[in-house]
């Protein structure tokens, strides 16, 4: 539908007792390339909700035209459905087309006895012309909705996707026998065989391998109409995303939508970022040198103002008026002064644990996990290690990881960590069990582990939930750490970044 949006006006969420958006105003058009963007907690996921319907806002209005697909980061699957249910719910809009159509196509046969409508209507007969373009208009419908749909090429369309995703292709099979991965990516295909108008897409790289990842991007970029996109995915933003929309506040508190690509975005924010930092350090200098000047006037008040021994009273009694005022004129200043401008978010930070180079850590040997991880193992970790683990879904990477937290036993060989060894190990997936997004878990479970001073970071999939910026200090504090660090990985960016680390290929 070339007209398609949703126009979304002074969004207000309020969840508990935080607010999570104010005043958000965003547009997705037909046109739209938009990455939404911003810290873990500022909302993201709560705004792609309301764009989708699936969350009424406190306040603000959404409008909506045409079709929306809406991927979310998680998806629960419901007794007795099956890989074929998803398909059949992705692809329903266009049956349901082809139906309309081809009961169209019937009626103006019913309708036909020979003789077109105009030439039944000169006979006389006003009913059966009127019938006959009755059904002429809802041929013509019926037809106008299936070819914006693509109605004929649907299944297809899904077929090509479950493919491109390396998801599961057997409509018989139930979506509680998946993985949590496998089940994303079922979902994922289907929305993307659609070929609906608009879509919102949450995090949906997440689970994606090198393969599926470049399929994604490709689809993206051949969108003939607009999406939102939340995610993490660093070179996903910059293949496909022209406009972002920041939701990290700035100095006065709003979001910011910045065009120019990732480029733009991060130049932009990074201009508004020292514009606050200079506008808060500048109003802090002032209420400081305030603060001293009422210091010093009540010194004064108490000592200063006495006159050299031998100073007559009157001049004494002269001079304590003026010391007087001019306490009270520094104290009306300092109470007059206010700080506007709210304190800079804190950056995220890592304390390098000081580790020797090359202290022996962690050692494996002939490490196996029957069905997981079936070719043998031998690993050795000590200060300063880096290690990539790599290949593609279900080789075992995940498996291996846990394995070397010993969160996990192995079924042959053994795993040894060593004296000085403190291990931190941050699974694919953080557990759920309150109100915090994904992402916030995320963080917390990262920063919590990270506060132990780890000297073995054991890492599977690190990136997943995490904002961009703070994806890029932790890759810095990776690159430099004196920890053994070991990475599972399918982030493209994570992986350039990480180019000159030795691997260890599980591909089969």
């Amino acid at each position: 539908m070339p007209h398609a949006h949703i126009r979304a006006e002074n969004i207000r969420v309020v969840l508990g007792a935080q607010e999570v958006l104010s005043d958000v105003t965003v547009t997705v058009s037909t046109g739209s390339r938009l990455a939404i963007v911003g810290e873990n907690g500022r909302g993201k996921t709560t705004l792609l909700h309301v764009l989708a319907g699936l969350l009424t806002p406190d306040a603000g209005t959404v409008q909506r035209t045409g079709t929306i697909g809406v991927v979310r980061q998680e998806l629960e699957s419901q007794a007795g459905e099956t890989v074929g249910t998803l398909i059949a719910q992705a692809i329903g809009p266009s049956l349901a087309a082809l139906e309309a159509l081809d009961e169209a196509t019937a009626a103006i046969a019913a309708t036909a006895t020979g003789t077109t409508a105009s030439q039944v209507d000169r006979a006389g007969d006003a009913a059966a012309a009127a019938a006959a373009a009755a059904a002429e208009a809802a041929y013509s419908a019926a037809l106008e909705v299936a070819t914006r749909l693509d109605a004929w090429d649907a299944e297809r369309r899904v077929d090509i996707a479950l493919a491109g995703l390396n998801a599961c292709t057997d409509r018989s099979r139930p979506l509680a026998t998946l993985s949590v991965g496998q089940r994303y990516r079922v979902r994922l295909a289907c929305v993307l065989g659609a070929n609906a108008d608009l879509l919102l897409l949450d995090e949906p790289t997440n689970h994606l391998d090198a393969d599926g990842l470049a399929f994604l991007t490709a689809r993206l970029r051949q969108q003939a109409g607009g999406f939102a996109v939340v995610t993490h995915d660093r070179a996903l933003l910059r293949d496909v995303a022209a406009e972002f929309l920041d939701l990290d506040p700035a100095e006065d508190g709003r979001p910011r939508l910045f065009a120019g690509g990732y480029a733009g975005w991060q130049e932009g924010r990074a201009k508004l970022w020292e514009r606050w930092l200079q506008a808060y350090a500048t109003q802090q200098a002032e209420h400081d040198r305030l603060r001293v000047a009422v210091g010093e006037a009540r010194d004064r008040l108490s000592t200063g103002w006495r006159p050299d021994k031998g100073t007559g009273r009157h001049q004494r009694q002269s001079r304590a008026p003026g010391v007087v005022q001019a306490l009270r004129r520094r104290q009306d200043d300092l109470d007059e002064h206010r700080i506007t401008v709210p304190v800079p978010p804190r950056p995220f930070h890592y304390a390098d644990p000081g580790t020797r180079p090359a202290v022996p850590l962690l050692n494996c040997q002939d490490v196996t996990v029957t069905g997981r991880l079936s070719r043998p193992v031998t690993l050795a970790f000590g200060g300063g290690s880096r290690l990539l683990v790599t290949g593609p879904n279900g080789a075992g990477k995940s498996t291996l990881l846990a394995t070397l937290a010993r969160a996990l036993n192995p079924d042959t060989g053994e795993v040894r960590h060593l004296s000085e060894a403190r291990i931190a190990y941050l699974a694919q997936e953080t557990p759920a069990g309150d109100r915090m997004s994904p992402g916030q878990r995320r963080r917390r479970h990262l920063t919590a582990l990270l506060a132990t001073h780890p000297n073995v970071l054991i890492l599977d999939e690190p990136t997943n939930h995490l904002s961009a910026p703070l994806v890029d200090d932790l890759t810095k504090a990776l690159l430099t750490t004196t920890a053994a660090v070991v990475i599972a990985t399918h982030d493209r960016q994570m992986l350039t970044d990480l180019s000159d680390w030795p691997t260890y290929d599980l591909t089969p």
